[in-house]
C-alpha cells in the first residue's frame, strides 16, 4: 500500500503544454488510494480539459472564484468556490506543472486567480514541479524564485532533462508522472515519525483444542490489534502482526501478518521476533487456560456430564517483560471490578511501560464492537482517561503516545 493511500491531494495545474500529463498523474494518485481535488488556472484549460480531470478524480474541477449554476426565468444563480475551504481540505498540495509565470506569482504573492488564492491559503505541505523551456528554467529570476519558495518551506520536484516543446533538448521538462508519485512517496515516508522502528502487535483470540473439532476460545474479533498495526504502519513503522483466528485482513507493505491458532504458537512467534523489535503491543485476547489432554479423535457424546481438565497457558506478556531490554512494552487489561488497581498490579508484575485498560462496565466497549472506551496508565501510574470512540481512533491514540515517547 502506498504512503499516499488515504491522503487528500490538492493538485494545482497551471497553463503549460506539460499540463497534458496531469491526466496520468491524477490516475496514478487514485490508483495509490489518494483522494484528489483539482484546481486549474484558466489558461491550463487550453491544454487539458476539466471534464477529463473530473472524470479521473471523481470530483468537480475548479478554475474560477464564481461559477454559474443555471439560468431560469431570466435569473442567474451561482456558487462561490471557497479557496480557503479547498486549502484546508488538503493533506498536501502539488502544483504541476508550475510554469515560470505561476512560480513568479507564488514567490511574490500575486493573487489573481483561484489557484493562487488557494496556494496562499494552504497550511499543508506544498510541492511544485516546474515545467518550462531550457533558458527560462536557468534564468536568474527563475532561480531566485526557486530559492524564495524553498525559504517559504515549499518543496521542489526537480524538472527532468529531455526534449522540450520548443524543439530544444535540456533541463526544464516536467518530471514524469510516475517520478512525481515516487518523489512524493519517498519524501512523505522520510518524514514519518516511526520510520525505522519495528513493532510487534498481537491480535485476536486464541483457540485451544479439545479435540480435532472442538476448542476453547473467546469472542475477540481482532479489530483492535489490526487497527493498531495499521496506525503504526501509517506512521512509518514496520509491523509484525501476530493474529489468532479472525476474518480480518489488512493490506500494507509495512505489515507482515503471521496467523496462528493457539496460545503456544503465539508465544513461540512472539519470542522469535522479540529481540528484533522496538515496541510490542499485546492486544490479543489470549486464552488463560488450555485442555491438559487433547483428544486425537472426536470425543463422542456418551455421558450426561463431561469434565475437561485445564492447565495454564504460558503468560506471553509476562515472559516478554522478564527478558525485555529497551523494548517499549504495552499490555491490555480487560477488567470488570477494581479496574485501576488491577491494571497497576499488571504493570508491575509484567514489567510494562503502558497498559490499556478496558472495562466491560462501559457501554460500547469490549469484544465485537466497533467502539472502545479505554484508560491509559503508564509505568509511573499516570492515568489518561479517554472517551468512547471508534477503535481506529483508539489505535491512533495509542500510537501517538508512543510517537511522543520517541520525540521526547
Amino acid at each position: 500500500m502506498s504512503v499516499l493511500s488515504g491522503k487528500k491531494i490538492l493538485l494545482g495545474i497551471s497553463g503549460g503544454i506539460a499540463a497534458y500529463k496531469t491526466a496520468t498523474l491524477v490516475r496514478l494518485f487514485i490508483k495509490a488510494g489518494a483522494q484528489v481535488q483539482v484546481v486549474m488556472t484558466p489558461a491550463s484549460k487550453d491544454f487539458v480539459t476539466p471534464l477529463t480531470l473530473a472524470t479521473l478524480s471523481k470530483n468537480p474541477v475548479y478554475s474560477t472564484f464564481y461559477e454559474e449554476l443555471d439560468e431560469d426565468n431570466n435569473t442567474k444563480e451561482g456558487v462561490w468556490n471557497n479557496h480557503v475551504e479547498l486549502a484546508l481540505w488538503a493533506d498536501l498540495m502539488l502544483i504541476a506543472p508550475a510554469t515560470a509565470n505561476t512560480l513568479s506569482k507564488m514567490a511574490s504573492g500575486t493573487c489573481d486567480n483561484l489557484l493562487m488564492a488557494t496556494y496562499l491559503s494552504a497550511k499543508c505541505p506544498v510541492y511544485y514541479a516546474p515545467a518550462m523551456d531550457l533558458d527560462m528554467y536557468k534564468h536568474p529570476s527563475t532561480l531566485e524564485n526557486f530559492k524564495k519558495l524553498q525559504e517559504f518551506g515549499n518543496t521542489m520536484i526537480p524538472a527532468e532533462s529531455g526534449e522540450l516543446a520548443s524543439g530544444l533538448s535540456g533541463e526544464g521538462r516536467l518530471a514524469e508522472p510516475e517520478n512525481i508519485v515516487s518523489f512524493l512517496e519517498a519524501d512523505l515516508a522520510s518524514k514519518l515519525p516511526l520510520r525505522g522502528k519495528k513493532f510487534l502487535v498481537t491480535a485476536g483470540p486464541t483457540y485451544e483444542a479439545i479435540d480435532p473439532v472442538r476448542f476453547i476460545g473467546n469472542h475477540s474479533s481482532g479489530k483492535m490489534g489490526f487497527d493498531i498495526a495499521l496506525s503504526a504502519a501509517n506512521k512509518g513503522a514496520e509491523v509484525i502482526l501476530v493474529t489468532g483466528p479472525t476474518h480480518l485482513n489488512v493490506e500494507n507493505h509495512l505489515i507482515q501478518i503471521i496467523r496462528i491458532t493457539s496460545a503456544q504458537e503465539m508465544y513461540e512467534v512472539c519470542h522469535q521476533y522479540f529481540d528484533a523489535v522496538d515496541v510490542v503491543i499485546a492486544a490479543a485476547a489470549v486464552a488463560d487456560y488450555k485442555p491438559k489432554n487433547v483428544a486425537q479423535q472426536k470425543i463422542k457424546k456418551a455421558e450426561d456430564t463431561f469434565v475437561i481438565e485445564l492447565e495454564k497457558n504460558k503468560d506471553i506478556l509476562f515472559s516478554l517483560g522478564q527478558i525485555k531490554k529497551n523494548q517499549f512494552l504495552v499490555g491490555f487489561a480487560l477488567e470488570t471490578d477494581n479496574e485501576i488497581n488491577n491494571a497497576k498490579a499488571k504493570i508491575i508484575k509484567k514489567n510494562l511501560d503502558l497498559i490499556v485498560l478496558n472495562s466491560l462496565n462501559d457501554v460500547g466497549a469490549g469484544f465485537g464492537k466497533p467502539t472502545n472506551k479505554v484508560t491509559f496508565i503508564d509505568k509511573d501510574f499516570t492515568i489518561f482517561e479517554n472517551e468512547l470512540k471508534a477503535k481506529e481512533l483508539v489505535a491512533d491514540d495509542i500510537i501517538n503516545l508512543i510517537v511522543k515517547k520517541y520525540e521526547a
